[in-house]
C-alpha cells in the first residue's frame, strides 16, 4: 500500500469495485465519496486532513467513539487468545460472560441468549423462533406476523416483510412473508398511545388465532423517518398480547443500550418482551453481533429428544464470534464504571435546549427528542429536491456528517461528545435549513 493516497485517488479506485449499501450510485457522479483515513472519538478524518463529527454514531452504532482505547485493548487482547470457534457444540468464555451479563441487564424473564451477526439476521431469528415456538406447543395455524405501520425490522426477506417503509419494501412485494400491520401512534402523546393500543386489540379480536407475534421499535421507529411514540403503548400491547397468546418481539437493534434515556427502552415501559433483539450498540460499534434474548419457557418449548424434531436449527457461521464478544464486554464494562446513562441525561438535556431554535426557523415543521436522540422535521418539500441531501452536503463542507431520512434531520451522536461539539453539530444543521429556504 501506498504511503500517501489522496481523496481523489481513492474515490476512483471505490468506484472500479464497490456497490455501495442504500446508495443510488449514480449519484457518486456528481457528490463525491468520503474516503476516511482515521478516526478518533467522535471525529472522522479524511486523507487531506478534513475532519468531521460523527452525528450518526455511524449508522446509530457507535457509542463510546472511534478508537476508543479501552474497547480496543480488550480486542487485541482476546485477539491473541482466541478469534473465534465454532459455536455448535463448542463454547468460550467470553461468550458466556456476555450472556450473563445481558441476562441481568435486560428486562426479567429473558433467561436464555441466541446469537446471530447482524440485527436483520436477529429480527429472522426471533420470528422463526415465534412461529416454531407454537407449533412445537401444536398452534399450527399461528403463522401471521403484525408489525407497526411506518415499522422498519432490516432488509433480509423476512425482517423486510414485516417492514412497513415503501422504500425499502415495495420492490420486493412479490418475494415477501404475508403479515399483518396496526397502527403506531400518531404521536407522543398517551390518548394517541391509546388509540394505537385498542386498534391492535380489534386485530386481536378479529386475527389472534393465526398471530404468532407482534413486532415493534419502542419508543422510536429509527429509518421510519424517526417517529416515536409514548411508552404507554408498550404496556398496552404488551397486556394484550399476552391475553392473546400472541409473542411480543422487541426490536431494540437502534433503541439499545441508552439511546432512549434507560439502558434498554422496555426498561421505561417497565414491561418484558418474549423476544428482545439486539445488535448495533452491543459491540460499541466495533464489530457484527447481534443476539435475541428470550425466557426460559420459551426456550423449553424445544428441549426433547433428538427424534421429536423441536430442535431450533437456526445456524450462523459467526455466531457467538469471541472479538465480537470481547467488544460487547469491553462496551458493558464502560456502561458499568461511567455511570454513562446519568452522563446521557446531562447531555439529553443540552440537546433539548439546543432544539428548540429550530422552531424559529419558517421551514421547519416540528421538533422531537427521546433520549440521546433528536430530529427535526421540515416542512413537505417534493422529494425530487432532495433537500436532506442538500443538509447532508452543507454538513459535510462544515465537518459535520448528517445522514437525514428524507425531509427528517436528526442527530444521534457518541455518548463522549462534549457540549460544545453538541453546539456545533446543531448549529450547522440549523445553518444549513437556512440556507434551503434561501436557495428556494
Amino acid at each position: 500500500m501506498k504511503d500517501t493516497i489522496t481523496n481523489e485517488e481513492l474515490r476512483n479506485r471505490d468506484l472500479d469495485v464497490l456497490w455501495h449499501p442504500c446508495t443510488q450510485m449514480k449519484d457518486h457522479e456528481v457528490l463525491p465519496l468520503i474516503p476516511i483515513k482515521k478516526a478518533d472519538g467522535i471525529y472522522l478524518e479524511d486523507f487531506e486532513g478534513n475532519q468531521y463529527i460523527d452525528a450518526i454514531s455511524s449508522w446509530w452504532v457507535n457509542m463510546f467513539g472511534h478508537t476508543n482505547r479501552y474497547i480496543n485493548a480488550k480486542i487485541k487482547e482476546q485477539l491473541d487468545t482466541l478469534e473465534h470457534v465454532i459455536l455448535a457444540g463448542f463454547t468460550h468464555e467470553q461468550v458466556v460472560t456476555l450472556s450473563e451479563r445481558l441476562i441481568k441487564l435486560t428486562p426479567k424473564n429473558l433467561e436464555k441468549c441466541f446469537y446471530a451477526d447482524n440485527g436483520s439476521s436477529a429480527v429472522e431469528v426471533a420470528l422463526k423462533m415465534s412461529y416454531h415456538a407454537h407449533l412445537n406447543d401444536g398452534k399450527k395455524g399461528k403463522n401471521i406476523f403484525v408489525s407497526l405501520t411506518n415499522s422498519y425490522h432490516g432488509e433480509t426477506i423476512g425482517a423486510l416483510s414485516v417492514g412497513d417503509v415503501e422504500l425499502y419494501k415495495d420492490t420486493y412485494a412479490p418475494l415477501l412473508l404475508k403479515t399483518l400491520q396496526t397502527p403506531v401512534p400518531e404521536d407522543m402523546s398517551i390518548q394517541a398511545a391509546q388509540n394505537a393500543a385498542k386498534a391492535f386489540e380489534v386485530l386481536c379480536q378479529e386475527h389472534a388465532e393465526n398471530m404468532s407475534a407482534i413486532i415493534v421499535e419502542p419508543l422510536i421507529q429509527g429509518a421510519g423517518s424517526m417517529h416515536m411514540y409514548h411508552e404507554e403503548f408498550l404496556v398496552l400491547i404488551r397486556d394484550i398480547s399476552s391475553r392473546y397468546d400472541v409473542h411480543l418481539i422487541a426490536d431494540e437493534v437502534m433503541v439499545g443500550f441508552g439511546r432512549t434515556g434507560a439502558l434498554f427502552a422496555c426498561e421505561k415501559a417497565k414491561v418484558s418482551p418474549d423476544f428482545l433483539v439486539l445488535s448495533k450498540g452491543l459491540t460499541g460499534g466495533y464489530l457484527p453481533l447481534s443476539v435475541v434474548l428470550t425466557s426460559n419457557a420459551i426456550y423449553a418449548k424445544f428441549y426433547c429428544d433428538y427424534n421429536e424434531h423441536k430442535a431450533f436449527l437456526h445456524s450462523h457461521s459467526y455466531t457467538g464470534n469471541a472479538l465480537a464478544c470481547a467488544a460487547a464486554n469491553a462496551t458493558l464494562d464502560i456502561f458499568e464504571n461511567e455511570n454513562i446513562i446519568e452522563k446521557n441525561r446531562e447531555l439529553a438535556d443540552y440537546m433539548h435546549q439546543k432544539l428548540q431554535k429550530f422552531l424559529r426557523l419558517e421551514n421547519v415543521k416540528g421538533i422531537r427528542q427521546t433520549g440521546m436522540v433528536c430530529a427535526v422535521d421540515l416542512k413537505d418539500y417534493d422529494a425530487k429536491l432532495r433537500m436532506g441531501l442538500k443538509v447532508y452536503q452543507y454538513g459535510l463542507k462544515h465537518g459535520v456528517l448528517l445522514r437525514p431520512l428524507g425531509n427528517v434531520i436528526y442527530f444521534m451522536p457518541p455518548y463522549i461528545i462534549k457540549k460544545e461539539e453538541i453546539e456545533k453539530m446543531m448549529d450547522t444543521a440549523y445553518a444549513a435549513i437556512l440556507e434551503i429556504k434561501d436557495i428556494i
